[in-house]
């Protein structure tokens, strides 16, 4: 049952859809007539690609999608240029065995704007979002041009109308429920800003908060050694992330799950400082 008034989703034999499985059985045509509501609409207005055809006004393809017949998943890659490093938009989703849909991934790129390799070693190598080696040196950089841990371009401030969007359209599946993972601190706490709450996290979020505070056990550890650990970083959210990213805690940042109820607003908000 739609909990936001949207029209159920029907195939061209006007049965109701209800995963990414049975639309990935669709005719190619019409599956991406679907799966491009999900693509933010500033991206079709703001870079001149063709809602109709995606494509350009060179009149090449610019709108990608993965979504194979026989599996629940979907990936959506906008590229301005077919050899582009990036992409403007990219965003992977998933069905779970529990009927939810899984928001896996997301990423909008201001592909003006100054990239930085956090994304490989030193020596080019994919490093894994940082979890097999860094590159510090870049690291250092995106920091110090305000980017969080793990952005390689800043953002195009565009996710609020994508999850506007795609809380739609999993609703027109009659879906009610939106599983993620956030990949970093801040992350996390965007997400709750969106109405998520945590399945595993929540006390450590809490934890995490408390002990940034003057005498915790991380504001005392923000004691200038390294470069994601200098004084002053506990107060917002950015700096609290890279500090995390360094290794702060006593534990590796992993094994948080959130999820949002379509509809509501969880109202869990583990920050209590005041800048992002």
């Amino acid at each position: 049952m739609s909990r936001l008034g949207t029209s159920h989703l029907l195939d061209p034999d006007r049965l109701p859809l209800f995963s990414l499985a049975e639309i990935n059985r669709l005719p190619v045509a019409e599956k991406e007539c679907i799966y491009r509501q999900i693509v933010p609409e500033r991206v079709f207005t703001q870079f001149g690609i063709d809602e109709t055809t995606l494509c350009g006004a060179d009149g090449q393809r610019k709108v990608h999608f993965i979504c194979p017949e026989g599996l629940g998943l979907l990936r959506i890659e906008v590229r301005m240029q077919p050899q582009d490093r990036d992409c403007l938009f990219f965003v992977e989703v998933a069905d779970t065995p529990f009927g939810q849909i899984e928001l896996s991934f997301c990423l909008i790129n201001d592909l003006d704007s100054p990239r930085f390799n956090v994304d490989v070693d030193e020596a080019g190598r994919d490093n894994c979002f940082a979890t097999v080696r860094r590159n510090i040196p870049e690291e250092i950089r995106a920091m110090r041009a305000g980017l969080a841990p793990n952005q390689v371009h800043r953002g195009l401030k565009m996710f609020s109308q994508f999850f506007a969007q795609f809380e739609r359209f999993v609703d027109s599946l009659g879906i009610d429920t939106i599983m993620a993972e956030p990949l970093s601190y801040d992350n996390a706490v965007r997400y709750e800003g969106y109405g998520f709450d945590y399945l595993t996290g929540k006390q450590l979020m809490h934890w995490i908060d408390r002990e940034f505070q003057p005498g915790g056990i991380l504001f005392q550890r923000l004691d200038g050694s390294t470069p994601f650990r200098q004084p002053g970083m506990e107060k917002t959210v950015r700096g609290r992330s890279w500090a995390i990213h360094d290794g702060i805690l006593d534990q590796p940042w992993d094994n948080i799950r959130i999820y949002k109820t379509i509809g509501e607003d969880a109202g869990v908000r583990t920050y209590t400082g005041g800048r992002y």
